[in-house]
């Protein structure tokens, strides 16, 4: 029997041949007593080395470091298994997929064990007669810490063979083995994550009977497969996601296995526009690389304010919650509307406009769930009216209340300014420049440099946007703005919109 023998880099840059067979193994440093037996030991050590050199804990995950990643840090320095409670699109899975890096980069396992055998102490009976057999020639596999961090989305029809895992008559008749034996046992996905990280996202979907299983390999170390029992001590970071609705209601989860989860930790939304914005600009594909670009700050902060502003509209459901992934979908259809229109007119660069939020509609609507109202309402009026909320909302937050009479005065007088999303810039100037005391209304306020054409042009359609959210003017669906329309509120309406 073979097995492939990795090699492992040194920080001065030397590569060493790392050990092959179990005597080998025993010589080196891995046979320390110092060194961590279990999952749990193992990353609680790595994380106090982390903390002590500084810098951040889990890379790519911001917003946390105050409330949600100490909780998490308790939590592994207790040994906990834990689950993370939280509405979608709260980087829950990305926040367990960074605890991975808390594993060593490799780890030894006996060679051909379905279940990451330890050398020094195997659990299952494959491992344990192979040493037998073999003693210091056993062969040495290496798995790395991505090999180590299984990932499972719980669905009712996930089964018992899945996680834990099922009698294989093939197998026990191929080897001449009884169903009982345990050389019969096809492993399920838990077993496989030995000496790793399990993840289950969405515990309360998973059926009771699996949960029983699981509660079972949590308390006792054993289970019954086929009415067969088998111990298996297993050794596990068990980490779960689940949406906090679901995890509380009555019947959802069973009460042993809630017991079992040793910390229940909370996420959260961004606590601040800014930190959105940051948050999206990490995320988002907006950097194209066909021609210049620049994505206006006005432009960043409309998109997050508008998931701001959903999240806090009656008609969106609380309970679904509005994704993170909104203003991420929604700022890269915002950049690919002003892409298309720069290629087709020939621009010089890529420069996205309020106008270009409205073209993104599709990526707002399919990211709320409404509530009764909100269906009445329709998807599409209201994520038109979240626009201008935001737009009205960024206004007030970057120039305070604007004194917009001569611009509102024009507009009742008759008149009227088609700005539709694959206009030029240019063209667009133009018209805003026609619009009395507009331009240098977002020039005064600082909102734009009066040379840059698309930066003015970006600022003048905030205001216009703002003055329709405060039902001062109009605006079509097509882009015309024009004269306040008094028309009667529909029942239990926003008052912008």
């Amino acid at each position: 029997m073979t097995a492939v023998v990795p090699t492992s880099s040194l920080p001065n840059g030397s590569v060493t041949r790392l050990p092959d067979t179990l005597g080998a193994l025993r010589r080196s440093s891995w046979a320390d007593p110092a060194r961590p037996r279990t999952v749990k030991d193992e990353v609680r050590a790595n994380l106090i080395a982390r903390l002590k050199n500084g810098g951040p804990l889990f890379p790519g995950v911001l917003g946390y470091e105050d409330t949600v990643m100490p909780q998490i840090v308790n939590a592994l320095l207790s040994r906990h298994n834990f689950i993370l409670l939280g509405l979608r699109g709260q980087a829950k899975t990305r926040l367990l997929r960074a605890i991975g890096t808390l594993l060593d980069e490799q780890m030894p396992v006996v060679a051909g064990s379905e279940v990451n055998d330890s050398p020094f102490a195997p659990i299952s009976k494959y491992a344990r007669q192979l040493i037998a057999e073999h003693g210091d020639d056993t062969p040495i596999a290496w798995v790395t810490r991505d090999e180590r961090y299984v990932e499972k989305l719980a669905t009712p029809d996930v089964t018992v063979a899945d996680i834990i895992g099922d009698v294989d008559p093939i197998r026990a008749a191929r080897g001449g083995h009884l169903l009982s034996d345990e050389l019969t046992m096809h492993y399920g996905m838990l077993p496989r994550a030995n000496r790793g990280i399990f993840a289950l996202n969405e515990l309360p979907d998973l059926a009771g009977k699996v949960q029983v299983g699981l509660f079972n390999i949590m308390q006792e170390g054993d289970v019954q497969i086929k009415g067969y029992p088998v111990r298996l001590k297993l050794d596990v970071l068990l980490c779960f996601t689940a949406n906090p609705e679901d995890y509380t209601a009555r019947g959802k989860i069973i009460t042993p296995l809630k017991d079992r989860i040793g910390s229940e930790i909370v996420t959260h939304y961004p606590s601040s526009v800014e930190l959105g914005v940051s948050i999206t600009q990490q995320e988002a594909w907006t950097d194209r690389g066909a021609m210049p670009q620049r994505v206006p700050d006005l432009v960043r902060e409309v998109v997050e304010r508008i998931a701001f502003e959903a999240r806090e509209d009656k008609r969106v459901d609380k309970r679904s919650g509005v994704s993170q992934r909104m203003p991420i979908t929604v700022l890269e259809n915002v950049v690919s509307n002003a892409e298309q229109r720069a290629i087709v007119k020939g621009e010089s660069e890529i420069v996205p406009r309020i106008a270009d939020v409205y073209a993104a509609l599709p990526a707002i609507t399919g990211k709320m769930e409404l509530e009764y109202e909100g269906e009445l309402v329709g998807g599409t009026a209201i994520a038109h009216e979240l626009i201008r909320r935001a737009c009205h909302e960024t206004l007030e937050a970057r120039a305070g209340e604007v004194d917009a009479d001569e611009i509102v005065m024009w507009f009742d007088g008759g008149g009227a300014l088609q700005v539709s999303d694959d206009a030029a810039t240019p063209l667009v100037r133009q018209g805003f420049d026609a619009v009395p005391g507009l331009v240098d209304t977002v020039v005064a306020l600082g909102l734009a440099p009066k040379g840059d054409s698309a930066l003015v042009a970006v600022a003048c359609e905030l205001v216009l946007e703002a003055l329709v959210a405060r039902r001062k003017i109009s605006r079509s669906d097509a882009g015309r703005y024009g004269k306040a329309e008094r028309e009667r509120r529909r029942p239990n309406q926003e008052f912008f919109g």
